[in-house]
């Protein structure tokens, strides 16, 4: 894979834990870069890099309102992301389900029905 690939670029932009927060802002709807860079102790000029990263990666588009340039989340990469992300979790769920099996052959109660209450559903 190369930076150029897209979901490279996801996974780089979501690796900082500000760009997360302006993500989950915008998931609330559209926003200037002043409404998003309120929370921060950060420049609009930082907010406006840590942007621009998000725009890259696709997460997020700028629209032109007059002198206004409001931020939207765009979720169609997190999207893919999630899908790769899922193909592990069915990985270790399997993982968890073969331990279990073998517990249970053994007359031991599965470790998940006492160490995970959402494995338990």
């Amino acid at each position: 894979m190369t930076a150029q690939d897209p979901l490279s670029r996801t996974f780089a932009a979501l690796a900082d834990p500000t760009r997360r927060a302006i993500l989950a802002r915008l998931s609330d709807g559209s926003a200037s870069v002043g409404d998003l860079a309120e929370p921060f102790a950060m420049s609009f000029a930082a907010v406006s890099k840590h942007l621009h990263v998000l725009e890259v990666a696709g997460l997020v588009s700028r629209g032109r309102d007059a002198q206004y340039r409001p931020a939207k989340l765009e979720a169609r990469p997190l999207k893919a992301a999630s899908t790769w992300i899922d193909d592990y979790r069915r990985f270790w769920d399997d993982s968890f389900d073969a331990l279990d099996d073998l517990l249970a052959a053994t007359g031991r109660p599965p470790a998940a029905a006492t160490a995970d209450p959402e494995r338990a559903r």
